[in-house]
């Protein structure tokens, strides 16, 4: 059973990614050698063999709100905005839900937001592109709404159950974007977004109480290939474009297997195919504004790409974004 919501498409409506921020963790652990973690060492060659060189670790001070702030104040210090000027706080996060009150509020206060709605979504790791699609709904319905900042966080690294490899590729970090209503005119911007669900794949993966570890089933990477081709074709269908029209795709990385399966299935050169999960690991619904942010402060990502992002996560929810940095 599919639930397909058809998206929405964007253009024209003057969306744009003003600024990006992320925040990474103080504890980088490398995997250059033994690694012991969780009281299992792993000798050089699975970290190799899952292709991951390098993760973040929160201490315990580095709580999910911690880094929710500090990646959105580098968003809005890259935009050029103040958080007083913020109309909307959408908090991203899957692995420290509580029951009230939402994380988001305190977000908010703490960036000095205080005339801000502020709420959290979730979506598993599809979450960035539930929360800034949720963001560019509210913006164009409220006239006098101009700017969000759309905020993912995850400590993914609680969420790997001890004796398992997921230790070796679920890294933590935050990632946010200030979503913010300009020229309608302008070519650049949010372009189209789209989030399905298949309620009949919900229990692909799982985490629940008590200990909330991950719990997969071995069919999720053809299902994760599978749901990332879907929603790629039909972004790319809906703008009346190729796979060779876009400048990059910036995925929600699983893990190597997926990536092979989501290049060949679109038959993307490797080189356009852009992530930083051999330095990050798998940071849940953080992965894809870390991406952005990253290599547009390093150069690699440039004014003017077209990029296509898809994600995938538990639920089973499949989503895409197609913008113009």
């Amino acid at each position: 059973m599919h639930a397909r919501t058809e998206g929405r498409t964007w253009t024209g409506s003057g969306l744009k990614f003003a600024g990006l921020g992320h925040y990474y963790p103080r504890h980088l652990r490398r995997h250059d050698g033994e690694v012991t973690v969780g009281g299992r060492t792993y000798p050089p060659e699975a970290a190799a063999e899952l292709g991951v060189r390098s993760l973040h670790v929160a201490d315990e001070d580095e709580t999910l709100e911690f880094m929710a702030v500090q990646a959105a104040r580098n968003a809005l210090e890259n935009a050029g905005r103040s958080a007083a000027d913020v109309d909307l706080v959408v908090l991203a996060n899957w692995t420290d839900r509580q029951w009230i009150p939402e994380i988001a509020p305190g977000v908010a206060a703490e960036l000095g937001a205080h005339g801000a709605l502020a709420f959290d979504v979730c979506g598993a790791c599809t979450g960035f592109v539930h929360g800034l699609q949720t963001a560019a709904s509210f913006l164009t319905a409220h006239p006098g709404w101009k700017r969000a900042v759309v905020v993912a966080a995850d400590r993914f690294t609680r969420r790997a159950r001890p004796g398992t490899r997921g230790q070796l590729v679920f890294g933590d970090a935050a990632g946010a974007v200030v979503l913010e209503k300009g020229d309608p005119d302008d070519p650049s911007g949010l372009l189209d977004s789209v989030l399905d669900c298949d309620a009949s794949e919900a229990d692909t993966v799982a985490a629940r109480a008590p200990e909330g570890f991950l719990r997969p089933k071995p069919e999720l990477i053809d299902l994760a290939v599978r749901s990332s081709l879907r929603v790629a074709d039909n972004v790319l269908d809906r703008n009346g474009l190729k796979t060779s029209d876009i400048d990059w795709l910036v995925p929600h990385p699983g893990n190597n297997a997926i990536h092979a399966g989501v290049r060949d299935g679109l038959d993307l050169p490797v080189e356009k195919f852009l992530t930083n999960f051999a330095d990050r690991g798998n940071t849940g619904c953080a992965s894809i504004p870390i991406a952005l942010s990253e290599f547009t402060q390093s150069g690699v990502l440039k004014s003017g790409d077209l990029v296509l992002s898809t994600a995938v996560g538990s639920g089973w929810y499949y989503g895409g974004l197609l913008y113009r940095l």
